[in-house]
Parts: C-alpha cells; sequence; structure tokens
C-alpha cells in the first residue's frame, strides 16, 4: 500500500496499530522488529515516521478479534447520529468548531459516542479526522480537530512546548480581587472509591500555570460572584477548576469541585451547567505558519446567565440608593 498525505508523520507502530485493529499489539512489534514490514523495500524500526508516498509491505496478518465483537462493532458505528457543528475556522489540514456543552469529545466511559465520532459519521468521505486537544463535556467553546496526520502532530507539538494560547471565560464563586494573578500549583489525577477521575493539589504532581484576569464582580444579597478570563499555560486534568476551587474560589454550576448547595439555587436562576467557556486559541497554522486567532462568543446559556447577574444587580443596586 501506499501512505497518503493524511499518514504522513505517523509512527510506523501507531500506523499498524490502528489498521490493524485484532492483531495483538505483540504481533505487530514482532513483524517490525523482524523485519517483515518494509518500507520502500528496505528496513526500518518502530520509530519510523511516515512520509507521504512511502510505499509499505505489510505482511498478512489474521485478526484475533471474534466475529460477534466485529459485529457488535458496527452495530454501534451505525446508531452514531452525524450531527453539524457550528464551525469557526476550516481548510485542508485543520477544522475547528464550537462546541456545545454537555457533549463528550469521544466517546468510552459510558459514553457511546462524542464529538469525533459525531464528526466522522458526519464526514464519511474524510480519511482522518482527529481530536487535537480535549475539552471537559459540559465546557462549551474552541475545539481543533486535526484532518491530516502531519497537521495534528504539528498542533500538538505547539500544544506541548506551550506555544498555542488558550483562554477561557468562568464565572466564579467569591469576590476576586486581584486583576490579574498567575498561579502555579502543581496537580495530581487520582480515582476515587467509585473510580471516578479527580484531580487534587499536590506538590507530587505536575507542574501547572494558570492567568487569572479580572473582568467583573457582583453582588446579589449575600452571594459573591466574579467573571473571570483565565489564559492556560500547561494544559493539565481539570486545570482551571481545581486551581480555583482550591483558592476558594469554586466555579459556579461545577458538579465535581464545586459548592453543591449553591448550584442547586443557581439551577433555578437559570444558570443550566458549569459555567466555563473555551472563548480564544491563538496559534501558528501548521502548514502556513500564518498566525491564527480564534474567538467563540459566550454560548447562549451561559450569556443570558450573566445577563442574569447583570440586570439583578443592577436593580439591587438601584434600589440601595
Amino acid at each position: 500500500m501506499v501512505a497518503g498525505e493524511e499518514d504522513a508523520g505517523q509512527r510506523i507502530d501507531n500506523f499498524l496499530l490502528r489498521e490493524c485493529k485484532g492483531v495483538p499489539k505483540s504481533h505487530i512489534y514482532r513483524i517490525l522488529r523482524s523485519g517483515e514490514v518494509r518500507v520502500n523495500g528496505g528496513r526500518i524500526n518502530q520509530t519510523y515516521r511516515i512520509q507521504a508516498g512511502d510505499e509499505l509491505r505489510i505482511p498478512p496478518m489474521r485478526l484475533a478479534v471474534k466475529q460477534d465483537s466485529t459485529a457488535a462493532a458496527v452495530a454501534v458505528a451505525s446508531k452514531t447520529p452525524p450531527r453539524d457543528f457550528d464551525i469557526v475556522f476550516e481548510d485542508d489540514s485543520l477544522l475547528v468548531i464550537d462546541k456545545p456543552a454537555g457533549l463528550a469529545v469521544h466517546g468510552g466511559s459510558g459514553v457511546s459516542f462524542g464529538v469525533i465520532e459525531q464528526l466522522r459519521a458526519q464526514r464519511p468521505e474524510a480519511r482522518f479526522l482527529e481530536l487535537a486537544h480535549r475539552l471537559d463535556r459540559e465546557t462549551s467553546g474552541l475545539l481543533i480537530i486535526g484532518k491530516r496526520r502531519a497537521a495534528l502532530n504539528n498542533v500538538q507539538d505547539q500544544m506541548r512546548a506551550g506555544k498555542i494560547e488558550k483562554r477561557y471565560l468562568t464565572m466564579v464563586n467569591g469576590r476576586w480581587m486581584n486583576p490579574l494573578q498567575h498561579v502555579k500549583l502543581s496537580l495530581h489525577k487520582y480515582l476515587t472509591a467509585d473510580g471516578e477521575r479527580r484531580v487534587s493539589v499536590n506538590a507530587e504532581g505536575k507542574p501547572s500555570h494558570s492567568i487569572m484576569r479580572l473582568l467583573g464582580r457582583w453582588q446579589l444579597g449575600d452571594q459573591h460572584c466574579s467573571l473571570l478570563e483565565v489564559e492556560l499555560k500547561t494544559g493539565r486534568t481539570h486545570q482551571i477548576r481545581v486551581h480555583l476551587q482550591h483558592l476558594g474560589f469554586p466555579l459556579l454550576g461545577d458538579d465535581k469541585y464545586g459548592d453543591f448547595a449553591l448550584n442547586k439555587t443557581l439551577a433555578k436562576q437559570g444558570l443550566p451547567r458549569m459555567f466555563l467557556h473555551a472563548a480564544i486559541l491563538r496559534f501558528h497554522h501548521p502548514v502556513s505558519g500564518a498566525l491564527l486567532e480564534l474567538r467563540s462568543p459566550l454560548s447562549a446559556d451561559l450569556d443570558n446567565f450573566l445577563a442574569y447577574i447583570r440586570r439583578t444587580w443592577q436593580q439591587e443596586y438601584q434600589h440601595g440608593e
């Protein structure tokens, strides 16, 4: 077979694991070590990165997948409903969508399908669609999908190097005072007794850096709330939520780290979910090198709640005068 542009940049072992579903991983690495896999007529090792136009010779392999397992997989795939997403940017290399809240980015952990599966169902002709990063299920906003392997690798390399600027909008419980504050707290992932993933501030965790900027604050009776823009310098799991909760400012509507009693009150006031929105992305295009600045306005549900906060505060302020 001949490798296409969408395969360029991928390691040969990962390519084989993807293409030869059902073949044991140990067998894949055995044929690589024995030289049975050839690229352009020559032997390669498992770290070789495929180039567009490479001629790949792969020996015949017997799949270890049972027929009923295959049929079940096909049945699940056929039930994935295609979906049109709001597109913020698209070209031959990248797709950036405005992800709605309440939708996982991929299937798994009790979720049958997510954004990437629905995109593939909506675009059956696409040979390559892969997530460049993730957003929590309840987080809305900008999500990058690679349409070519080389572009995906480049974007992910930029992320690891801290070269992609990611800014979020969030509202927290409490009276945030500092106009600008750097938060550097290491984060550690763990599992609860029920098997749920959680994150905590822990000196032995991974270094994590968030920059908080105050956009506004209000007081409604005894309740204080503050609107923040958060810039992520690292991209750890639940980073914004745990950094702010640790400082005593839990995100409004957060069902993992938030104020659960307050969340019930907020739901009655019109906040349907966690107040977190991926609003801005700035990075260099993986092919042209041009600087991209992409923005997503605050989603309607959060914008409506923000309007409610401002309106109620204004009414209370005028009444107080």
